[in-house]
Order: C-alpha cells, then sequence, then structure tokens
C-alpha cells in the first residue's frame, strides 16, 4: 500500500524508467551480441530469470536513491 503522494509519483517514474530502459535493451542487445569477441570457446547462454532491461533498472534505481 503507497503511503505518500510521493511514494506514488516515485512508482510512476520508475516504471518510465523501466520503459525508457527496456526500449534502450530491446536495441543495444542484439548489436551487442554481435560485437562479442570469441575465443573458440563454448560460452554457456543460459535463460536469466530477470531480463537485462529489469536488472539495469533495479541497478540505475539503486544508485538514484543514494
Amino acid at each position: 500500500m503507497l503511503k505518500s503522494h510521493a511514494q506514488f509519483a516515485l512508482m510512476i517514474s520508475l516504471e518510465e524508467l523501466f520503459c525508457t530502459v527496456d526500449d534502450f535493451c530491446r536495441t543495444f542487445e542484439p548489436q551487442w551480441k554481435q560485437q562479442l569477441l570469441g575465443f573458440g570457446l563454448r560460452l554457456r547462454n543460459r535463460k536469466r530469470s530477470l531480463s537485462l532491461s529489469e536488472i539495469r533498472t533495479i541497478l540505475i534505481a539503486f544508485h538514484q536513491s543514494c
């Protein structure tokens, strides 16, 4: 339950932050994967439980809260 209007505004900005980061990641990740250099080794490519945009949003929100 939200306790104040400020917390509600923070939640809206968090949603906007996620949408912005998600849009960025959708264009960045395929280009980034094309640029990776291989060393002739087989690399694991496991499915993550969180998407790259979710991880980045959490990191950005954490750093903004300090």
